[in-house]
């Protein structure tokens, strides 16, 4: 009996150390711009401006929201599963977009457990043991051709 319960709080021990881990990274938009096809991907229906990145006129705001997605990062570099999860999220904001008619969203933020970070040129991406997250905000709008 003491060797299942000493077996069962290791086990506990590793699992719990191992979900402890929540490296914060700030990575380059332009990388995560052009891993895993995203710019096909998300084709050019919908715009996408960052932090304080200059738009044309806004003729109508639609709202805003946010998202979280996360993405296995288990025998990946802290980088290549943050631009999937990255990309998930802008998937997100894109189908959110189309739901309200809106053809651009505007200052995105990173956002993650509700603490948002602005840039033109960055992310923040949380990576852990097993899986890395991305948390973003934006508002969705219409703006002048």
């Amino acid at each position: 009996m003491k060797t299942v319960l000493a077996c069962a709080l290791l086990a506990l021990g590793v699992t719990t150390a191992a979900q402890a881990r929540d490296t914060k990274l700030l990575l380059p938009l332009s990388a995560a711009m052009s891993a895993n096809d995203a710019q096909t991907r998300l084709g050019d229906s919908v715009k996408f401006y960052f932090g304080n990145q200059p738009t044309p006129k806004v003729l109508e705001r639609l709202g805003s929201d946010k998202t979280s997605q996360k993405t296995n990062s288990f025998g990946k570099s802290p980088e290549k599963a943050c631009n999937w999860a990255f990309l998930s999220a802008m998937l997100r904001l894109q189908q959110r977009a189309r739901e309200l008619g809106a053809d651009a969203v505007i200052n995105i933020v990173s956002n993650y457990k509700n603490e948002e970070m602005s840039s033109d040129t960055q992310f923040e991406c949380h990576d852990g043991a097993v899986m890395s997250g991305v948390a973003l905000k934006g508002e969705f709008v219409k703006l002048a051709k």
